[in-house]
């Protein structure tokens, strides 16, 4: 009502400045018409004729004026409505009105093509919130559940009819969506128990706040991961064991062939000498290695406190002996870390870059370290000029080694060490070859 009160005050308006603009000439026509020398039938037939001209054309320009405005209105109503199919007349001329219903319809144009884009957007979303193996819901600003996908109707074990609209602690959500963000925990779900990877973020809709709450089931990929970790330990314990238990059964049946005969021979005691002793050293070997898998489980946590890298990097170059350790000058910096653990970390790569400078032909190859500020890290790198790695497959594999007297832990132990500190260890080879770069990166300070 309001707005077509003010339609008709505009309209009104027009009409009377249209009529304002001919009243001077109607006026003078109607003065001129009296003053003449007429008869009364004729000046008030010419006068009516006057007035009634005068009224037609401001009329006609009202309408010449109005009309475009409602046919603006129009277009900009369907616009608004969402209707982008209407479309103005092409003016025949290329005039202010013209380019003015030009651009409504480009706008009407563009506005289509925006909607077909969101709408296509909006259905691909739809379809893969469906199809993902994550349980997703979305939550209003009251906690009443307004989105749930399939994966969400398995876990709580019914169908979205039933599930939209109710609340979270009707479904027993509330407590996810309280508490950290980012979670794992264990919990059994109307659709099964399992460990579950719960994430929880806010957005808005229409201006309201919702929160979204997707939940992902871990089970499944950790068991994985155990039974890699399992075959993988399983495949090296097996291997350590058959090479110390394979002679020590072969010495033990020899020493009892040679006990069992009626007349030994005269060397029996050096034959039973040296079983013993390779029984002895298969027993020692057998138990360096179990040493070294209890010192790989059972790492300390570490204690962190101020280290200065400069004297760290220096003490370890100075403790390998067989070659000289080349260290580059770097910028003075401190972490915090353990200084035992990291110094461990240290010299189990300086002394696999030396036994790499020391592999190669003649034994002239060179060991470097250094390291840098990397934003909130620090990069050390320690590089030699060996052969170079073959293959990275089996690089932090517990107890896979390539040297005749490696134990196959100093890696496995660098890294548990570095993602302990909070950082990363890895190794490749360098560029231009020859020769191998390990890199560990360590946060400047600890996370809390």
């Amino acid at each position: 009502m309001d707005s077509e009160r003010r339609a008709g005050g505009f309209e009104t308006r027009v009409l009377l400045q249209a009529l304002a603009v001919g009243l001077p000439g109607a006026l003078l026509g109607l003065a001129l018409l009296w003053a003449g020398p007429y008869s009364a039938g004729v000046r008030w037939t010419l006068a009516a004729l006057l007035i009634v001209a005068w009224w037609a054309l401001a009329s006609t320009l009202q309408t010449r004026v109005v009309r475009p405005l409602r046919t603006l209105a129009n277009l900009l109503s369907a616009l608004r409505e969402g209707d982008f199919s209407l479309r103005a007349r092409p003016a025949p001329r290329l005039d202010a009105l013209g380019q003015v219903f030009e651009e409504v319809n480009a706008l009407g144009g563009t506005l289509r093509e925006q909607r077909l884009g969101a709408v296509e957007a909006t259905a691909l979303l739809h379809r893969v919130i469906e199809e993902v193996e994550v349980a997703i819901f979305a939550f209003d600003d009251r906690d009443r559940l307004q989105l749930v996908n399939r994966a969400g109707e398995r876990l709580l074990a019914a169908p979205a009819e039933r599930l939209l609209g109710r609340s979270a602690s009707a479904l027993e959500l509330a407590a996810f969506l309280a508490g950290e963000e980012e979670r794992t925990l264990d919990h059994a779900f109307p659709g099964g128990p399992g460990r579950w990877d719960v994430r929880r973020s806010r957005f808005r809709e229409r201006g309201l706040p919702h929160r979204l709450l997707v939940i992902s089931d871990v089970s499944r990929t950790l068991r994985a991961e155990e039974r890699q970790a399992w075959k993988r330990l399983i495949r090296v314990l097996g291997h350590e064991l058959n090479n110390s238990l394979a002679p020590i059964r072969s010495m033990a049946a020899t020493l009892s062939s040679l006990i069992g005969r009626e007349e030994p021979p005269a060397d029996w005691r050096e034959d039973a000498q040296r079983g013993l002793e390779v029984i002895a050293d298969r027993s020692e070997s057998l138990l360096r290695f179990m040493a070294a898998y209890a010192r790989l489980a059972r790492l300390p946590p570490p204690r962190l406190a101020p280290l200065e890298v400069s004297a760290l990097i220096r003490r370890v170059a100075a403790l390998e002996d067989r070659l000289p350790v080349f260290v580059e000058r770097g910028t003075a910096v401190e972490v915090e870390g353990d200084a035992d653990q990291l110094e461990q970390l240290l010299i189990n790569l300086v002394r696999n870059a030396a036994d790499a400078a020391l592999s190669t032909r003649g034994g002239v190859g060179g060991v470097g370290i250094g390291w840098r500020v990397d934003g909130a890290f620090l990069e050390v790198t320690v590089e030699d000029e060996g052969p170079g790695l073959a293959s990275r497959e089996n690089l932090f594999v517990p107890f896979y080694t390539t040297k005749p007297d490696g134990t196959g832990i100093g890696l496995a132990l660098s890294r548990q060490i570095a993602e302990a500190h909070g950082g990363a260890l890895t190794l490749d080879n360098r560029v231009p070859p020859p020769g191998c770069a390990a890199r560990l990166r360590l946060p400047l300070k600890a996370a809390s």
